[in-house]
């Protein structure tokens, strides 16, 4: 039983991970239009030590792409020439962030179910 206890665990921490990625990602379009705000990504880490092929989400970073210029003298933020830094938050690549995330957490769903099953079906077979 230890395989599929090995697999239950690689499909939980995939979830787990993707879960993450969209809790991240809503985070991003909810700041969309939060003036100097810097998008955040989270970085995957599946060769860390004694994970045995479990997948990390514990890393976020900011982007460091520039911050778009705006240009509203009438906002409290602009400063003597009208201009404030806006957010880095492109929402198209943060909706496709989000549908990969989602298929990549339903991959996961469905591998658990899978082992689910197999090991339901083995301990039929035994009982017998």
């Amino acid at each position: 039983m230890s395989g599929f206890d090995s697999t239950f665990s690689i499909s939980a921490s995939g979830m787990e991970a993707q879960a993450r990625r969209l809790r991240v990602v809503s985070e991003n379009i909810a700041n969309a239009d939060t003036p100097g705000y810097r998008r955040k990504q989270v970085t995957f880490d599946a060769d860390a030590q004694g994970t045995e092929g479990r997948v990390l989400a514990d890393k976020l970073s900011l982007d460091q792409s520039p911050l778009p210029r705006v240009y509203d003298p009438a906002n409290p933020m602009a400063d003597s020439t009208g201009y404030f830094d806006g957010s880095n938050v492109n929402i198209i690549l943060e909706m496709a962030d989000a549908r990969e995330a989602q298929r990549s957490y339903e991959a996961n769903l469905r591998m658990f179910d899978q082992t689910r099953q197999m090991s339901q079906s083995l301990l039929d077979l035994l009982r017998r």
